[in-house]
This record gives C-alpha cells, sequence and structure tokens, in this order.
C-alpha cells in the first residue's frame, strides 16, 4: 500500500502553512511514504530544507510549486528531471521579475513557454455554486490547460469535509471524464499534524489583519489539512482509486533531486589560457614574492604546497580567483578592503592580497578550519569601505549580469517578541497587556516566558485565553516572516541562475536575489563570497589620505609599523581608546586594563573574549586569572593542550570548539559542522544544547572526568548566544591596531577622518571632538570662509595640525548647495547678499547661521539671523542690484546672546560646542546639591553614593542583563553608569 502526498503547503508560504519542511518530511516519514512533494505558493524557498531532512529518514523529496496565475485557476507543478526544474525556476523567476519583492505575477502563457519537462495538477474551487456544480469559468480555463498541456495535465480531487465532499468530488471526476485528464488525489497539506490547525488559524489572522473572533470563513473550516496515514487516504478515496494511482504515477515519473544540481564556477577568471589552478598557481607564486622577496622562506614554500594541493583537491581555485578579482577591482579604484574568514586566513590569500593578515605570524593553519574530511565550501568574507561598496557591487553585476550574479536571500524569522506580538492581536489581547508580555521574554531564543514576571505585572498564568497565546507563541517562534536580503553574500555562476534557483527583485534599485539563504546553497554545496561595507575602512582610508598630505606618510594596511609593547599597545592598555575600531566600548575599555595587550595575538583575544559567548560561558575571568598566573593552567590529556593551549586551555573561539568536539568527545567532522551552524549567532531558536548528551557521552568515553566535561560544554553552550571564530578575529585586530595607531600618533588625522565617516561606532561628534582636544589637537568651528563640506586640517598648532569643522556637521544642509558655496568662495564672502547672489537658498542661510559660521564676517548667530531675515527684501529683475528697503529702515542694536544660549544652540544645530559645556554654567548649583565634579568623583572612595550630572549620550539595555547602562558626557570626561 502506497500513496505520494503531492500538494503540502509548509510555513514558506508565509502566513499559510503551520508546518516547517522538516516537520513535514519527518511527520511523512514516520507514516510511511516514501514520496512528498512540497508545493508552496509562487516559490521553491523552503525545499532545501526540506531536501535536507531527507537525507535523514527514507523519503524522497519532489521540489514543486503551487503556481498562483492571474488569470486562471492554480497550478500544481513537478519537474520530471533536471531540465524541467530549470523551466520551473525560470517561471517563477520571470514571475518575481515583473513585482515588487514578495509577489509574483504570472500569467498562462507564461506556463505553457515553460511547460517542457513538467507535469501539472490543475486546483479544482473548494466551494460549488448554487446548482451544485463548477462555474463555467473554472471549467473553460481547465479545457484551455488540457489544450495547452495535454497529457502533462491531471486534476486535483480532494476530501475537505465541507459537507458537500461527495457532490465536489463527483463533479471533479465528471470534468475529469469529459475532458481526459486523469485525477489524482491529493489532501491540501498546510501542518504535519492536526494540533496545528489553531496555529494556522492565527496566521491566518495575521495574513487577513482580524482576529480570531471575527476571521470567519476566511478560516479553514476544520483540522483536516494535515498529513494523513496512507490507510485514511485509501479509504477517502475509496470510490476513485485510479485518484491514488495517478499520485504514485507523477512520484514515480518525478526522478529529479535537488543533488542533480552542479554548481559550475565562471570561467572569465583566467589569462593567457591557463586553467583556474594554473592561474591560482600563477597568481600566489607572483605575490609571495612581492611579500617575501625573491627567495622565499621554506616553511612559506612548503605552506603554499600545501595549500595549493588543498585547493586542487577540492576544485576551489576558481573561487579564490572571484574573491581576488574583486579586491583587485576595489584596489584599483583606491576602495580600501581587507578579507576575513577561515579560507581568508591562509597564505594564499595573503599572497593574492585578499588579506593583510600573515598567518604564519600567529600560527593561524590552514588545514584547521578546512580539511579533506570537512566537506564544507571555504569561507572568505571581504570588508570594504562602506561609502563605496557599492560601486564593487555594481562591478560584479556588471561583470557577470544579473542573470549570473544575485544575493543569497536571509530568511527573516520569528522571533519571541515578535511571536507574542502576532499572536496576542490574533487572540484580541489589548496593547497593554501585548507589552507587558512582550517585555518579559527575550528578543532572539525561545527561552519560555517568566512565569514570576507576569504576575509581577499583574498577568494570570493560568488565564486560558493567556495561557492558549503563550503556547501558540512557543510554536510560531522560528517560523519564517519573508525573505530578506543578505547584506552582501553573492552567489556567481557561469550558466545562467535560474537553473540552479528562482530569482527575485530586491527592495534596493539594481539588485537581484535569489530565493534561498546562505545555510541552503551551503547544503547544496554552492559557493558564495562575502562583499560587506565597514565603516572603519572608509576611516582608514580617509585617514591614511590626510597622513599623506599633511605628513608625507604613504600608509596602507600592509606597512603600518609594528612592534610590541609600542606606546600604541600601552595606549590601548590604558583603554584610551575612544574612536578605535572594535575595542572602543565601555565592555571593551574596562577589559583592556586587565588584559593589558602587549602583542598582536592579544588583540585577537581582546576582539573575541568580550563577546555574549565567552562571557555568558564564563571564559573571561578563568583565561584572565590564567593569563596573569592566578590559577594553574591544566588539561586533562595532552591533546586538549595542542588546541586550547594559546588560549590557556579555555575555548574562546569557534574553531577550538568544533576541534574539541572532534578530539576529546568523537564527533564526526560532519557532526563538528552542525555543531558550527548551532553556535551561529543570531539564530531565533539556539540548537546548542541539542549537542549535550552525546559530547558529554564522547568525552566520558575517552576518560575525561564528568564535571570536567560538563563545565566545558557550558563554555561551548555560551557560543550559542555568539561566539566568535579565531580567523575573522585575527583580521578584525589588524584594523584594531592600524586604527589605535592612527589615533596614537596621528590624533588630528584620526579625529578627522572618523567625523567624516560618521555616522559609526559607538561615540558621537561631541565626545571624538573632545577626545581630540584631549591629546593635543586644536578644533576650529565652521566657519563661511574656511569650512569646506567635509572636515579638514589646516595649519599646525603646537605638534598637530588644527582640525577645521566641516560643513557635514550642522544639522539640515545639503551637500549640493554647500558645495556650490565652495565653489564660489574664491577670496572669501564678505556680506550676506554675496551668498545670496550665488543661488543659496533662505533655508540654507538660516541653518548656517544656526552653526554660528558668520563669525569671519564678524556677525554671531544672532546678528546673522537678524539680517538673513532681512534678505526677504531681495530686488529682482529691472531692480537688481538696487538697495533695498531696509537700506532705509532704522537700525536696531539687538543684545548680544548670552555665553549659555550658544552653547545650548550648537549643540542643538551641530550636535557639540567648541565654546564651553553646558554643565559649566550650572556648575555653582550642582556644587550646592553635592553633585560631584569629575575629579571629585574619581576621588571618591569604591561604595560609596555619589550624584553626578552630564549630558546623556548612550542607553543600552542588553537582554541578559537585568540593568540599564547609560553614557554621560560630563565636563571633561565620561562616567557609564549601570542600575
Amino acid at each position: 500500500m502506497e500513496y505520494s502526498a503531492l500538494e503540502v503547503t509548509s510555513n514558506f508560504s508565509f502566513l499559510r502553512g503551520a508546518s516547517h519542511p522538516e516537520e513535514l518530511v519527518e511527520k511523512a516519514a514516520a507514516l510511511g511514504y516514501t514520496k512528498i512533494a512540497i508545493t508552496d505558493k509562487n516559490t521553491l524557498a523552503g525545499i532545501v530544507r526540506a531536501h535536507v531532512a531527507t537525507r535523514k529518514h527514507p523519503i524522497k523529496l519532489i521540489p514543486a510549486a503551487k503556481l498562483a496565475l492571474l488569470d486562471g485557476p492554480d497550478l500544481l507543478a513537478y519537474p520530471i528531471n533536471k531540465n524541467g526544474y530549470g523551466n520551473l525556476a525560470a517561471l517563477l523567476s520571470l514571475g518575481n521579475s515583473r513585482a515588487e519583492k514578495g509577489q509574483c505575477h504570472l500569467y498562462q502563457a507564461d506556463v505553457w513557454a515553460h511547460c517542457n519537462n513538467l507535469l501539472f495538477i490543475a486546483v479544482a474551487p473548494i466551494a460549488l455554486n448554487q446548482d451544485f456544480d463548477f462555474d463555467s469559468d473554472f471549467k473553460n480555463h481547465l479545457s484551455d490547460y488540457k489544450e495547452a498541456l495535454g497529457n502533462q495535465l491531471y486534476l486535483s480531487i480532494n476530501s475537505s469535509y465541507s459537507g458537500l465532499d461527495q457532490k465536489r468530488m463527483f463533479r471533479i471526476a465528471q470534468l475529469s471524464e469529459q475532458l481526459a485528464i486523469p485525477l489524482v488525489a491529493t489532501n491540501d497539506v498546510h501542518y504535519h499534524d492536526a494540533q496545528r490547525r489553531q496555529l494556522q488559524d492565527i496566521l491566518t489572522c495575521v495574513r487577513e489583519k482580524c482576529t480570531i473572533y471575527n476571521a470567519g470563513y476566511r478560516l479553514h473550516e476544520n483540522a483536516e489539512r494535515y498529513l494523513k496515514p496512507i490507510e485514511e487516504m485509501q479509504r477517502l478515496f475509496r470510490k476513485y482509486p485510479e485518484a491514488i494511482t495517478n499520485a504514485n504515477l507523477i512520484a514515480q515519473k518525478c526522478q529529479f533531486s535537488l543533488d542533480e544540481l552542479k554548481y559550475i564556477y565562471p570561467e572569465e577568471l583566467t589569462s593567457e589560457g591557463r586553467t583556474p589552478q594554473e592561474e591560482l598557481i600563477h597568481l600566489t607564486w607572483k605575490g609571495a614574492k612581492e611579500k617575501f622577496g625573491e627567495q622565499i622562506p621554506d616553511k612559506i614554500v612548503n605552506t603554499i604546497n600545501y595549500e595549493l594541493s588543498f585547493v586542487a583537491r577540492k576544485n576551489y581555485a576558481a573561487y579564490f580567483l572571484t574573491v581576488h578579482d574583486f579586491v583587485r577591482f576595489a584596489r584599483s579604484r583606491d576602495i580600501l578592503c581587507q578579507g576575513r574568514g577561515s579560507a581568508a586566513n591562509s597564505v594564499i590569500c595573503f599572497c593574492l592580497g585578499i588579506t593583510s593578515v600573515n598567518p604564519t605570524e600567529i600560527n593561524l593553519l590552514f588545514a584547521r578550519f578546512m580539511s579533506d574530511a570537512r566537506n564544507e565550501p571555504p569561507d572568505i568574507d571581504v570588508d570594504f569601505e562602506h561609502e563605496r561598496r557599492e560601486e564593487v557591487m555594481q562591478y560584479i553585476y556588471e561583470k557577470y549580469g544579473r542573470d549570473r550574479a544575485a544575493i543569497v536571500a536571509t530568511v527573516t524569522q520569528l522571533h519571541s517578541k515578535g511571536a507574542v506580538r502576532d499572536v496576542g492581536k490574533a487572540m484580541g489581547l489589548s496593547t497593554d497587556t501585548l507589552n507587558i508580555l512582550s517585555a518579559t521574554v527575550s528578543s532572539h531564543y525561545d527561552e519560555g516566558f517568566d512565569r514570576e514576571r507576569l504576575v509581577a505585572y499583574g498577568l494570570n498564568p493560568e488565564d486560558p485565553l493567556l495561557k492558549k497565546t503563550l503556547e501558540l507563541t512557543v510554536q510560531m517562534v522560528g517560523f519564517p516572516r519573508q525573505l530578506g536580503q543578505h547584506t552582501g553574500g553573492f552567489i556567481i555562476t557561469q550558466g545562467k541562475l535560474t537553473e540552479l534557483c528562482p530569482t527575485l527583485n530586491a527592495r534596493m534599485e539594481n539588485r537581484t536575489c535569489i530565493e534561498w539563504n546562505k545555510d541552503d546553497i551551503e547544503a547544496l554545496g554552492f559557493l558564495k563570497v562575502d562583499v560587506l561595507a565597514l565603516g572603519m575602512l572608509t576611516c582608514i582610508r580617509k585617514a591614511f589620505t590626510l597622513a599623506k598630505q599633511h605628513y608625507h606618510k604613504d600608509y596602507n594596511l600592509h606597512n603600518i609599523p609594528h612592534k610590541e609593547g609600542n606606546e600604541v599597545y600601552q595606549m590601548i592598555s590604558k583603554a584610551d581608546t575612544l574612536g578605535v575600531f572594535q575595542i572602543e566600548s565601555r565592555a571593551q575599555m574596562s577589559m583592556l586594563p586587565r588584559l593589558k595587550p602587549q602583542k598582536f595575538y592579544d588583540l585577537v583575544i581582546e576582539v573575541a573574549i568580550v563577546r555574549p559567548g565567552p562571557i555568558q560561558g564564563d571564559m573571561v575571568h578563568p583565561y584572565l586569572r590564567r593569563r596573569n598566573g592566578e590559577e594553574a593552567v591544566e588539561y586533562p590529556k595532552k591533546e586538549l593542550e595542542e588546541i586550547l593551549g594559546k588560549t590557556y586551555g579555555v575555548p574562546l573561539f569557534q574553531e577550538q570548539a568544533m576541534e574539541v568536539a572532534i578530539v576529546a568527545a568523537g564527533f564526526s567532522p560532519t557532526e563538528a559542522d552542525e555543531l558550527r551552524r548551532s553556535m551561529a549567532t543570531f539564530k531565533a531558536v539556539g540548537k546548542v544544547t541539542d549537542f549535550k548528551q552525546k559530547l558529554l557521552n564522547g568525552m566520558a568515553k575517552k576518560g575525561y572526568q564528568p564535571d570536567f566535561a560538563e563545565r566545558l560544554f557550558k563554555q561551548i553552550e555560551g557560543f550559542g548566544g555568539y561566539g566568535f571564530p579565531e580567523s575573522h578575529a585575527a583580521s578584525f585586530a589588524l584594523l584594531v591596531y592600524v586604527s589605535s595607531y592612527l589615533k596614537c600618533f596621528y590624533p588630528d588625522v584620526f579625529a578627522t577622518a572618523l567625523l567624516n565617516s560618521m555616522p559609526m561606532g559607538f561615540y558621537q561628534p561631541a565626545q571624538i571632538v573632545i577626545d581630540a582636544k584631549k591629546h593635543g589637537v586644536t578644533v576650529l568651528p565652521i566657519d563661511i570662509n574656511h569650512s569646506t563640506w567635509d572636515n579638514t586640517l589646516e595649519t599646525k598648532v603646537n605638534k598637530f595640525y588644527a582640525i577645521r569643522l566641516g560643513f557635514r556637521q550642522a544639522k539640515g544642509l545639503a551637500k549640493e548647495e554647500i558645495e556650490r558655496l565652495v565653489v564660489h568662495r574664491k577670496n572669501g564672502y564678505q556680506s550676506l547678499a554675496s551668498l545670496r547672489d550665488i543661488g543659496l537658498s533662505q533655508n540654507t542661510l538660516e541653518k548656517l547661521a544656526d552653526a554660528d559660521a558668520f563669525n569671519s564676517m564678524g556677525m554671531d548667530r544672532r546678528t546673522a539671523l537678524w539680517q538673513i531675515s532681512a534678505l526677504h527684501d531681495r530686488p529682482i529683475a529691472l531692480f537688481e542690484g538696487k538697495a533695498d528697503n531696509s537700506q532705509h529702515e532704522t537700525q536696531i542694536t539687538l543684545p548680544l546672546m548670552p555665553p549659555a544660549q550658544h552653547v545650548l544652540h550648537d549643540y542643538a544645530h551641530v550636535g557639540l560646542s567648541l565654546k564651553a559645556h553646558p554643565i559649566s554654567f550650572i556648575r555653582r548649583e550642582l556644587d550646592l546639591l553635592r553633585v560631584l565634579s569629575t575629579n571629585k568623583a574619581n576621588l571618591a572612595k569604591d561604595g560609596e553614593r555619589i550624584k553626578v550630572a552630564g549630558l546623556i549620550l548612550v542607553r543600552q539595555r542588553p537582554e541578559a542583563q537585568q540593568a540599564a547602562f547609560v553614557l554621560l558626557l560630563l565636563k571633561t570626561k565620561q562616567a557609564f553608569l549601570i542600575w
């Protein structure tokens, strides 16, 4: 007895299906099904997950889709081979290309043009008309379908338990006989188990923007759209046995598997007739001579040969050449870039110029991340200047075309906060109740609801409505809600992308996406390259340009001087890192004096250790105690010392966790890779704990003590919050050092570049300016006759050049108008009329006055605003150039604006003030209230209760902390408050 499910909707038909593809496959296999088709509406987004699930069960997936046509009844489409799959993907891509993201416009003519090697099932309407028959419109369309598709067409028959099943099935059978269209038994499955019917109702309410109380006929009438046992399907269609037979026949004809998709890299990456491997060898040795000289050390030669042979075995040469091509283009346009990732920290990538980190200097071994036993694609992310990354992306599209290059998708999943709001609205809960429920859960993980907090907020956890809401919320967490666009993960192919996967328009202009995310393409062995944006690279490139212009230093990421324990490390150890990449947060600053970095690898540790993963896994304090000699470093076995030696026996990096699982617990490389994926950040549901028993049992078999195994697992479990790979930390550490070097020796250059790269980082312009002044840099105000759009360096004042604030710091100014102002400035502006005559708008002149930019013309902001208001009388046409009426008015002397008002206006219109700190004007009153100054606060004893006052710059409330964090800008320093 056999039956194949051919109409199955997963939750990738957003807000329709109520089960994950994996759940549907698992349930079907448990029921004895041997084949199942996933038929989501106008998409193939969920089929890879279903395909991966079939690898664990004795069941085959039929990749398929439901085509919702704009001019006819729905069709279920099934590819019988690879060509048919390509036609289906191309058809969906065509529909997507006509519509905005999230919609697909398909017509009958499109289907006829792409119907080769596809089978189709026409879906009959759910209801009959008043004559207990189908409308003539459906019959006519069905006749057209038959004429166009011939023997490729079938007609679905299903039992919906609507009360009219027998009449409806009879009419379908009648049509089948009249038009010679074979019947196929389907079940219109929307969930794997009948218990999910309630969740499916909630999804319908969310989609239709109604509540469960007024949804009415928009809901399915019963809970019968679940995967039924084969015996039940046989019973339901006992009058139409041929429908069961035809379902199995279609399943037998559909032999295509996603495993047949073979990813082929582009060929236009080589020169002089070389193969990709030969081209890679040529470029690698050429780069090696540039990096290491003509006499390349034997160790480097051996490493390069090993890596090249590995790449040849895995056929990854074209991948490395593609990344090299992107980097080459960026360098040709003077766009700063830096590679990171497991494969990026190889000697090959160092020689190709993809990364500036020499992996041999910090012992980042290629084999650790890429081995023959682990069949995973290489990982290379390339960061580009955030202001110019789009140039690189458009280069990719221009070179390969939007039919061969696209960005991978991201699947936006419902987290607890979003799920409880959706469910709560559908259940009719009030906004106040929803706010309370949202406040009781974490954003990212399914950690349940805090019963005590619910009671504290006045809710009754035993209330049936609230109880059902929470129950359904737990089911809904992790559901896909929409397809988003990856920040820059590109997939590029030799042939058309539509032969592999449907494409769709991104919301941004001139961009194309595919329907699968990075986990999907990794499961199928497709390679992607991440083209990412990083603000600090923009800052560093601008700093290099300024250093060359003013200090005649031609710096790049490769040639920044480095010496262990130098002034840069001393500055870092003092936590003087405001504005520096990665180590500028208060958490990092509090760690730096304890860690006291003195060499490059210390920065690698610093980047990785102040993360939620290591903190939650209780790795930070053991590491510091062992590093400082306060605690003995012990390794139960020698095998762990080789893995954890550099980090004093504490697993700080994802790669270490994977190696420990393999060596100490007997994980296979594939299982270790699953552990890595479970540690990936930003997941809706953390899954590291799924591996707990296997890890503990494996370590017990190898003789490890239970308490050590438990402690080690707790540390690895912390990576479920956020675990940082060593390969990424090394690349980031280089940028940490470079930005620290610039801040240490060229604070004028660094502050200017930082201001010109805003918005970025943790701090505001006011703090950056105060910090620059603290380091001996003079800062000059915005001025109509001296400033440009960007902040600039002027003449030297003592050791450093003075920073002239640019117009970009003033709020509300348009760059186009400022550029016009600068072009026409020549010998300077002497009057407001001259500014008016070059075409500056009244609004721009007022914004300039608000920014107090007219001091070189002898006017403060109040005087300038007064005189600008008179420009409304501007003579035009025949009277142009003549005196206006304001010349004959009685001149008024305005009272001077008090300094305190000037400072307040500075903060309101520029975001900072060079005149004074706002607190200085109320210092006397604060003293009477016993509010301490910065100097007195520093003298207070530990545990003493004090008062401080300042400007609130940053508010934070981390999910895992029962506390709020506030950063205050005091008169001369900053204060970090916790409560």
